[in-house]
């Protein structure tokens, strides 16, 4: 049984969101997961593609990216395999992915000298983009050409913001970034949303920064706050999203009412 076998039950368009921070650590990869596991919970199809060279999204659900070199991303980009060779299920109910391989680590290099760089991964996801609910897209932790590509493919951006020292850092750039790619080449692109993650109620800081991007970003902000918790950062050495790993959790909890939000702002 292929994707394609599997129909999507929502009658709204399908929305394509990247999942982007020029940071590292804010949990880009944590809510790829989590997120496209919960909205699978809910009934909606989705699709994530593991942009980041690290693969760690691809090792969240359990993937070796080691393997399946003729099922990566980078085959998409650079050897334009169309997206239903690349796809495959993820055996969490509702969702599959195309992941990252070792391959992906030149990527960058490999493109710079390629006609249309910049569309390479939209080419990629406009056949099969009316089958799924979601397309996420976990971003690198840096603005270089899988980031652009991100850019020009995604409707929409999911920002996530550790609730940390110098959580706003790098923010500004990111968000030239978004006006750059949204006057030259798509667009349509709009911010969808802003999560705070890494969340500790104990702590000053963590309350203070809350205040500083709900203040900034007003009614973008999302109401749910991912918690910095253990099972929550253990699930990925397990290959398990948090619904596996811990599903009564705080983490599971969090994640799931993320989904409602997300459904309810598509």
């Amino acid at each position: 049984m292929t994707f394609r076998d599997i129909k999507r039950k929502s009658t709204k368009p399908p929305l394509c969101l990247a999942i982007i921070n020029q940071k590292g650590g804010v949990g880009k990869s944590t809510t790829a997961v989590n997120l496209s596991a919960a909205l699978g919970e809910r009934n909606r199809k989705v699709l994530v593609i593991d942009l980041d060279p690290q693969g760690n999204t691809t090792s969240g659900f359990g993937i070796d990216k080691n393997k399946n070199r003729n099922h990566d991303i980078y085959n998409g980009l650079l050897q334009e395999d169309p997206a239903d060779d690349l796809i495959i299920n993820t055996g969490t109910p509702n969702v599959y992915i195309i992941p990252a391989t070792i391959q992906l680590a030149s990527a960058e290099l490999d493109l710079a000298s390629e006609m249309a760089r910049e569309n390479r991964l939209k080419d990629v996801i406009d056949p099969i983009k009316d089958e799924f609910d979601f397309i996420f897209i976990d971003c690198p932790p840096s603005l270089g050409l899988l980031t652009i590509n991100a850019l020009t493919a995604a409707d929409k951006l999911l920002v996530p913001i550790q609730c940390e020292f110098y959580a706003m850092e790098g923010v500004t750039k990111l968000l030239d970034s978004m006006k750059m790619v949204k006057k030259h080449l798509n667009p349509n692109l709009e911010l969808f949303g802003v999560l705070l993650t890494l969340y500790d109620k104990r702590t000053t800081l963590s309350n203070q920064v809350v205040e500083e991007v709900q203040s900034f970003f007003g009614d973008l902000t999302f109401k749910t706050i991912i918690p910095r918790t253990v099972k929550l950062s253990e699930a990925p050495s397990y290959g398990e999203t948090i619904f596996q790993y811990f599903p009564k959790g705080k983490g599971a909890e969090c994640y799931r009412s993320l989904a409602k939000e997300v459904i309810n702002r598509a």
